[in-house]
């Protein structure tokens, strides 16, 4: 997968889990909140790998 396609993905996943967060804090639900919290930061990691990859395909 391509540093882009990492960082897309990423994205989404920290947008999807910042709306979960959200929704769960809404409605009080910590279960959902836990869920969001932890698809952000799988998010925030995608994010970190593609950039890496960018920088290694750099010459």
């Amino acid at each position: 997968m391509s540093g882009t396609k990492d960082k897309a993905k990423g994205l989404a996943n920290e947008a999807v889990g910042n709306i979960k967060q959200g929704v769960g804090k809404v409605t009080d639900n910590d279960k959902l909140r836990a869920e969001g919290k932890a698809q952000e930061v799988k998010g925030e990691a995608q994010q970190k790998v593609g950039e890496v990859k960018d920088a290694v395909k750099k010459p």
